[in-house]
């Protein structure tokens, strides 16, 4: 929906009426415009950019992800105790979504993006520690339809990553980036084991660079080094589209000061400073493009992995809130987001379309100019759209999470996960089921009248409620029987993997 400035109140009624009718053309056209432009990649489809007179053309593409922060450390979504400015003027000038769904935790987030899939099919339902823990496991490209670089790759971007990864080891797989799709990195490692020195992503960061080896880089702090990374890429190729991914290492702990605070002490105090730094670095690479002029042309999407880490409390409207990372409660999955792009996303509006991480790989690459196949077995769904059009709704009966922790351990066959059928939830525009590992709905709750989740409804549920709750039980009724483990060929042994186990399949919970 349309949000009208805050000074709205001062205006004719009829004003906004008829402003709002004029958007909405505006917007109309706009959305056909560039969904021409995503559909004919290439070719030129007439509309000028209003200060740059070039034809629509498929956008360059940004993703940031942050580590590790829920809506309550974000301003412009309610939070309290917090400065935010430079993500706050992005809402305002872009479009705020309210029902994005993450995974509770690293890995099943940052899979489930790169995938498409959920975890249950992808098989990466548990965090699983790469360069830390290995036992052969990686995250493999081949054996997915779809890779998130390489489908931005494959329709003509040139193509980064920047921050964090965490799902290879660089050590035994130095080209692990380019087979997933990128053309050039700037990384954290990931705590390798058996290195010390690559525990550390913020200052002295371990970092591992294209064509070099992974070192050390003294006196620097690691966000800077990430974000002046893609600074540059995009300066380097500002005449082609580029899609950069840029899994920012903050506000994941160990919580520091930063070059902004450096006499941060205390947990509350560092983890504020960390929040300000990581928003200081989106406006660097906000005002970047502004002066490349590529404001215009591109589109930033900004969004979280999961929520914060539980030893962390903020405020939203007025509530405390405890983090929820690896939970699936709203404060561990909800995940704040914002889209950006002048010209491209209606400015000053607040989606509450339902969306989760699955759905930013197709989306992606319509944008791109080169949608996914529907044949494929590819969970998300593109909502490209409603990012640039007047389309209100995803098209989505629910939205699904699960995983998390370190529910997963080694055994002669490889990394398996604990439960047959993990623990999930479900949820549309107002209430939210969760279904246990026996599949079986353990709870149902109202979200619009209870924010803490703590109401269960099951045996008194209005029609509505029990409409919904009886399609999340269809629903899962056709999902996989059993949740797959990770996807991948193994790795060469190593010294320092994470030893045998448990006997395949024996110490799994729950039925198959």
């Amino acid at each position: 929906m349309v949000i009208a400035p805050s000074s709205a109140a001062s205006w004719p009624a009829a004003f906004w009426t008829a402003a709002r009718d004029g958007r909405a053309i505006w917007r109309s056209v706009l959305a056909l415009l560039l969904l021409s432009g995503i559909h004919c990649h290439g070719q030129d489809v007439a509309g000028a950019a209003e200060e740059r007179n070039e034809t629509v053309k498929s956008p360059n593409l940004v993703f940031i992800l942050v580590d590790d922060l829920g809506k309550e450390w974000i301003r412009s979504f309610g939070a309290e105790g917090i400065e935010t400015p430079r993500l706050d003027a992005m809402a305002a000038e872009g479009m705020r979504m309210t029902n994005v769904y993450s995974m509770p935790q690293c890995t099943p987030s940052r899979v489930a993006l790169l995938t498409g899939q959920y975890p249950y099919r992808n098989g990466w339902v548990n965090h699983w520690d790469v360069p830390r823990w290995g036992a052969g496991c990686h995250f493999d490209p081949s054996q997915y339809p779809y890779v998130l670089g390489k489908a931005i790759r494959d329709a003509g971007y040139a193509t980064a990553i920047a921050g964090k990864w965490q799902i290879d080891d660089f050590r035994v797989e130095p080209n692990a980036l380019d087979e997933a799709g990128f053309d050039d990195w700037c990384m954290w490692t990931g705590g390798e084991a058996g290195v010390p020195a690559s525990d550390k992503r913020y200052w002295d960061p371990y970092v591992a660079r294209r064509g070099k080896p992974s070192e050390t880089l003294k006196g620097k702090f690691g966000p800077d080094v990430y974000n002046q990374f893609v600074l540059d890429f995009i300066s380097e190729h500002q005449e082609k589209p580029f899609f950069v991914y840029y899994p920012m290492a903050l506000v994941h702990g160990p919580l520091v000061a930063t070059p902004h605070d450096p006499e941060a002490t205390g947990k509350l105090p560092r983890h504020r400073a960390m929040v300000r730094y990581m928003d200081y670095l989106v406006g660097r690479l906000i005002d970047h493009l502004r002066d490349l002029k590529l404001d215009r042309d591109t589109i930033v999407i900004w969004t979280t992995d999961n929520g914060t880490s539980r030893s962390i409390t903020g405020t939203l409207d007025g509530r405390t809130v405890r983090g929820g990372k690896a939970q699936t409660t709203e404060n561990g999955v909800n995940a704040p987001t914002i889209v950006w792009g002048p010209g491209r996303i209606p400015a000053q509006t607040v989606s509450d379309a339902l969306v989760d991480f699955t759905d930013f790989l197709p989306t992606l690459a319509e944008l791109a100019g080169r949608p996914v196949d529907r044949s494929a077995q590819i969970d998300g769904r593109s909502v490209a759209s409603v990012l640039v059009g007047d389309q209100e709704s995803s098209g989505r009966e629910w939205i699904l999470a699960m995983g998390g922790q370190n529910n997963a351990a080694v055994t002669p066959a490889g990394v398996e996960n604990q439960w047959h059928f993990r623990d999930r939830v479900f949820r549309n525009e107002r209430y939210k089921v969760f279904i246990g590992p026996d599949r079986k709905p353990e709870k149902l709750v109202d979200l619009r009248n209870d924010l803490d989740e703590t109401q269960n409804l099951i045996g008194q549920a209005d029609a509505d409620a029990q409409a919904f709750l009886q399609t999340v039980q269809s629903t899962v009724s056709g999902m996989l029987s059993q949740d797959k483990d990770p996807l991948y060929q193994p790795n060469p042994e190593q010294p320092w993997d994470r030893p045998v186990e448990h006997r395949s399949q024996v110490w799994k919970k729950g039925r198959p």
